[in-house]
Parts: C-alpha cells; structure tokens; sequence
C-alpha cells in the first residue's frame, strides 16, 4: 500500500476499548486488513464503473477511518479523490431507550452532499444489522442517494434484519458467544488487527452490532 493509504502513527483519535484478551484468536494481520480494503476499493471502482458521483462515508468510530484509507487507495489507484463523510447513527439505534446514555459522534457530510449520489457506508464489522439500519435511516434525513452500498471489514453472520454487505474484507463463521475485536492504528494505538475471544462458555454478545 502506498504511504498515501498507510495507517498514521500518530496519536490515537478515540480512547481504546478495553484490552484484547490474552488468549484471542488472530484472524486477520495488518497486512490482512492492507490487502482487504485495497480489494474492497477496487471492486467499488468496478461496480461504479470509476469514481464519477461517488461518496464514501464511515460509520463511526472505526468505520471513518476506513472509509479515509478506502478514499486513499481509490485516489491511488484512479489519479481522483472521492468526497469522505462519516455518518453518526446515535440518535437512530434502536436500543438507544435501553442504553440513553452514549456518546455522539460527528456526522460530516462532504460538500455536494448526498443526493443522486452513489454512497457507499462503510463500517467495522456487520453482526445484527441493527446499526446498518440505523445508518440508513440517519442517511435519509441527509438526502436521498441514488444508491447506497455497504463495505465492512468483517461479516461475522447472526444478522437480525435482512441486511447485506456488497463489499466484503472477510466472512467470519462466529458462534454468538464470540466476540470480536478490531484495532485499527489510528483509533487503537496499536497494529490493524482482527481477533476472536470467547466462546460457548462466554457470555459476551460482541462489540460490533
């Protein structure tokens, strides 16, 4: 990957979660991830026939810096930026009388906005579908896009909604016991990774929804 589409090494942008644990599986290196999100942006480009009307937006917290390295390897690749906006989905989840206490994340709406435009939401991993959903609804009251697409690192099945990815990184057969843990370098601190813990006797639902 060229340095333009490098992770930074700078100061991470968000606190991390809490510690991997220990025994977590390995799943995908940061090389893993590097050749993901370049195969993910190339078939963007394929199924948009080039960049013309093209908008990319990240769901955050990770989602915005992958949907920043994808806009880096499509400009690589095509000579072209593409407009990048992250797409906060606090106030429309659906658990959010559940859980009324969470933190709102900036919705940044790139300039042309998104009406008419190819968008394509890009997130960490995709569980339940619950947050796509609610990205969907929060991508309504900004426009209305020709088409919307949805990119994800991870797939790891036990969807809730009938929602699914057209850009995949990596399918991950997961009971609902596991969970799974991405790091990224600009959010984390710390080396791209994908890890597994858990399992039968876990009770962990994911961090991911």
């Amino acid at each position: 990957m060229s340095a333009a589409a490098q992770p930074s090494s700078a100061r991470p942008e968000n606190p991390g979660p809490s510690p991997v644990p220990a025994d977590a599986r390995a799943v995908m290196a940061s090389s893993d991830v590097s050749r993901a999100l370049r195969r993910i942006a190339h078939e963007i480009l394929e199924g948009n026939r080039g960049t013309d009307g093209l908008v990319v937006m990240g769901i955050p917290s990770r989602g915005v810096q992958l949907a920043r390295r994808l806009g880096a390897v499509i400009e690589e690749v095509e000579g072209t930026s593409v407009p990048i906006g992250s797409l906060d989905v606090t106030m429309q989840r659906d658990d959010l009388r559940r859980q009324p206490v969470r933190p709102v994340a900036r919705t940044q709406v790139p300039p042309g906005g998104v009406d008419g435009k190819v968008v394509v939401l890009v997130d960490d991993v995709l569980y339940s579908g619950r947050t796509i959903r609610a990205a969907l609804e929060a991508l309504a009251e900004l426009g209305r896009p020709r088409i919307v697409r949805l990119a994800v690192l991870v797939d790891r099945g036990h969807r809730e909604l009938p929602i699914r990815a057209d850009h995949v990184g990596k399918n991950l057969p997961t009971s609902s016991s596991e969970r799974v843990h991405v790091r990224l370098a600009e959010v984390d601190g710390e080396e791209d990774s994908v890890k597994i813990s858990g399992g039968k006797t876990t009770d962990a639902t994911g961090e991911e929804a």
